[in-house]
């Protein structure tokens, strides 16, 4: 990746509508759900 693909990357990020830039991006990030995605359980060994 070169600087300008870097910076084109940066403004479309920046840009990005808010739904998009909040979403989760990983399980960790969802939280209070430690029953259903947590460490072990069967939905995370599924995905």
């Amino acid at each position: 990746m070169d600087l300008f693909e870097h910076q084109a990357e940066q403004e479309r990020a920046h840009d990005a509508p808010l739904a998009y830039r909040m979403r989760p991006q990983t399980l960790d990030d969802i939280v209070g759900q430690q029953d259903i995605i947590g460490p072990g359980t069967l939905l995370r060994r599924a995905i």
